[in-house]
């Protein structure tokens, strides 16, 4: 027995007049109620099902519909009127709540069926049922709200094994056990109809159903996550073999791929809570993020906390409750947060309370969130971190990204220099060949990622401006001229270093560090780079 069948079961028992459910799923709660009311074991006496629309008036079970019981005020009149035990569902009522456009005296007419339901000889419950939660102020004391789950994976299972045995002997099934169950793992938070619209297009399309069908899947729920306006969802371009170097931070990820499967909760796993990435800027921290979702085939929404702001009192808390929400309704998926201290900097300061009360929505929510979400923060400046968030339970772990070693520069290098040199016009005699990677290696000591890669974009302008191929020299010329940002920022570095020395674990794998640990950018804290030396 699912929650909802439990819920309304004692619901019904208790004689509660009015309930009102939240949802687009009409025909999924209509059936659900149908059998509930006729479980002697769910309910003590059967009640017949009743159904009303602005369309098709009160409409029996039978197919049998009352006459002139279209406009609302005169189907109220009539279920009053109804003298058997019965669940009576209006869908979209709430049209008729507005004194100026709706039905008159709706509301009004709404209290006496509380009231004549309540204290009736025979159970009679009024469902108000619409994709929309709108309660008039009067009615809040007569109205009870039932939560209606979106399809659990098991429907869905059910829904997509259906249409693979409707389409046997015509289509290829190029899915194994794993497989199918995370093609219906992608779909939950969609709709049963959404789920089969995303099923039945993957089955059109190539007549063939495997794991890449995972992505029309995705296109589903990336209309529900453009509505909601808060959250963005990301197209996945960028995989892990594309960030150069991080390979403790990488062997922590793959490590936790596959954990959202059913067995991963069979061996008594719980399912990853997210990752905290912070250090020096540019050395490839919203990469990483990008990068996990795509090694995990998991849709990455990306979260701009300043949405979440907005100048009507109350609306911001209920934006990032709205935020969250939308989250889970795509579950499982990445949730990226960019430089999360920026989103929540004025947390304490002089806006009533606003931004404290948004920033521990959110922190209660990481702390006891039950949905497959994995949260992937970054940060540049550990100072306005608040505390609060560094405590475990909030993060599995928390990383910290410094400038690049030399063993993590030269697959830097060979990562931008091979994505552009398969360009004909760009390739001539440069190539990145293992000796041309080390020295270009050597000469960018104290460069991060994102100056590599300019150095690589610079050198490509110097190189189209004579119409020839990229050389080697064009690369040296870029890094010369360029002042890198351990230069620039060199005390900052160092004070983030030793902040990250107690705090986060390296991101750089033990075996990349330099000898020595010293760098052109200046003096290293007690170890050759910020973060505790954990091995994953």
């Amino acid at each position: 027995m699912t929650d909802f069948h439990g819920r309304l079961s004692e619901l019904l028992k208790a004689r509660f007049p009015i309930l009102c459910i939240e949802s687009y799923e009409e025909q999924r709660v209509i059936e659900a109620v149908r059998r509930l009311v006729h479980d002697a074991k769910l309910v003590r006496t059967p009640r017949a099902v009743v159904t009303w629309s602005l369309t098709e008036g009160l409409v029996h079970e039978d197919g049998s519909r009352r006459t002139s019981t279209n406009e609302p005020s005169r189907a109220l009149d009539a279920v009053i009127g109804i003298k058997q035990p019965c669940v009576v569902i209006f869908r979209d009522l709430h049209h008729a709540y507005d004194e100026r456009t709706g039905s008159p005296g709706v509301i009004r007419r709404l209290r006496d069926i509380a009231q004549a339901f309540k204290n009736g000889p025979v159970p009679r419950t009024l469902l108000l049922l619409s994709p929309v939660l709108r309660i008039p102020a009067e009615l809040e004391k007569d109205v009870t709200i039932v939560d209606f789950a979106l399809p659990t994976e098991a429907e869905i299972r059910a829904t997509l094994e259906a249409m693979i045995a409707a389409n046997a002997g015509r289509i290829r099934i190029d899915l194994d056990e794993i497989g199918r169950e995370r093609l219906a793992k992608a779909a939950l938070g969609l709709t049963l109809q959404e789920a089969e619209n995303a099923f039945a297009r993957a089955l059109v399309q190539d007549e063939v159903l495997d794991l890449s069908d995972i992505d029309l899947v995705h296109d589903e729920k990336r209309q529900a996550v453009r509505k909601s306006g808060l959250l963005e969802f990301v197209d996945l371009t960028t995989d892990l073999a594309d960030v150069g170097g991080l390979e403790n931070l990488k062997r922590w990820l793959h490590r936790r791929n596959h954990a959202f499967l059913a067995e991963a909760a069979e061996y008594g796993l719980p399912a990853p809570r997210g990752v905290l990435i912070t250090g020096v800027p540019g050395c490839g921290k919203s990469l990483t993020a990008k990068a996990v979702a795509t090694a995990w085939g998991l849709p990455l929404l990306r979260f701009d906390i300043g949405r979440v702001f907005s100048g009507l009192v109350g609306s911001s808390e209920q934006n990032m409750r709205t935020a969250i929400q939308t989250a889970e309704a795509v579950a499982p998926c990445v949730l990226w947060v960019d430089e999360i201290e920026k989103g929540f900097s004025a947390v304490g300061g002089g806006d009533s309370g606003t931004s404290s009360r948004v920033f521990g929505t959110f922190l209660t929510w990481m702390q006891e969130k039950r949905q497959s979400v994995f949260v992937v923060a970054t940060a540049n400046d550990f100072e306005r971190l608040p505390p609060e968030l560094l405590r475990k339970g909030r993060f599995d772990e928390i990383f910290f990204v410094d400038l690049p070693t030399r063993a993590e520069r030269v697959p830097i290098w060979s990562v931008h220099l091979t994505r552009r040199l398969r360009n004909k016009r760009v390739a001539g005699a440069l190539s990145p060949t293992p000796a041309t990677l080390d020295e270009l290696a050597t000469l960018s000591d104290g460069y991060s990622g994102a100056e590599i890669e300019q150095a690589v974009v610079t050198g490509l302008y110097d190189a189209f401006a004579e119409r020839r191929p990229l050389e080697y020299d064009d690369l040296v010329r870029a890094l010369v001229n360029m002042v890198p940002l351990s230069v620039t920022q060199a005390e900052r570095i160092t004070g983030i270093r030793r902040w990250a020395d107690q705090r986060a674990v390296a991101a750089t794998a033990a075996e990349d560090w330099d000898p020595g640990g010293r760098r052109d950018s200046g003096e290293p804290p007690s170890r050759p780079y910020g973060g505790r030396p954990v091995e994953y």
